[in-house]
């Protein structure tokens, strides 16, 4: 009896001990730990000035943007996070500005318009060679009465030489001029002193002399019909054309 008594009490004893930690407060869990902000995206902006060029024209590009780590600008490659630079497309392009961080990407892009510069025109006439000889070559004149060669002409007679001799093929004529006054005996002689004077001097400066022929016109074929000083030079001189 007393043992049957013993076992209850120890029963009776576990059941008040699991009562007792049953009744104890549980302790809450911790809160969840608050996440981190969110790094802001980034943002891009590019221009051009101007935005439409002729071919060999400088444009200015200007670019900004916000939050980047990295920025590039295809076909310049890595630049500042904003600035500007100079670039002369030779043909129409478009910048694309790339802006890169934590937060993402972003990009934007200025397009260029090169218009290609007008046709050169080409000349539609083209000289004909007395048209050119005419261009290169120049008369010499003479004093009153005389049939030297003046020290004033000589850098027009140097210039008609270095023409001729760098164009070997061509002949020429020289004929000798006179102005109004003496006879036309004197004045056929005179010319033909005057040719002779030009001739010699060419061919001292190295012009075959077989490509020269000189011919007198004395008074009979002036350049100038009046009777002035001004005139009469005009008229005293060895002309120089093409031999045709």
């Amino acid at each position: 009896m007393k043992r049957c008594a013993r076992i209850l009490s120890a029963v009776l004893l576990v059941f008040a001990l699991v009562a007792i930690s049953g009744c104890k407060k549980k302790t809450p869990p911790p809160p969840p730990a608050t996440p981190p902000p969110a790094a802001p995206a980034p943002t891009a902006k590019i221009s051009a000035q101007p935005e439409s060029i002729s071919a060999g024209d400088q444009v200015t590009l200007t670019w900004k943007t916000t939050d980047a780590t990295s920025v590039s600008i295809e076909g310049i490659g890595d630049v500042p996070t904003s600035g500007t630079k100079t670039v002369t497309p030779t043909a129409s392009t478009n910048y694309h500005l790339v802006a890169k961080g934590d937060g993402g990407t972003a990009e934007d892009t200025a397009r260029v318009t090169v218009t290609a510069p007008p046709p050169v025109q080409q000349p539609t006439h083209t000289m004909s060679a007395e048209e050119e000889f005419k261009q290169n070559v120049s008369d010499i004149f003479f004093d009153y009465d005389a049939y030297d060669v003046r020290a004033d002409q000589q850098a027009t007679l140097s210039k008609d030489a270095a023409y001729l001799t760098s164009h070997p093929t061509l002949k020429i004529v020289i004929g000798g001029y006179c102005d109004e006054r003496g006879s036309n005996e004197y004045n056929l002689a005179l010319g033909q002193n005057r040719a002779d004077a030009v001739k010699n001097a060419l061919v001292q400066a190295g012009v075959a002399g077989d490509r020269v022929r000189v011919v007198s016109y004395g008074k009979e074929k002036p350049f100038c019909s009046e009777s002035t000083e001004a005139c009469w030079q005009q008229n005293r001189r060895g002309g120089l054309t093409l031999d045709q």
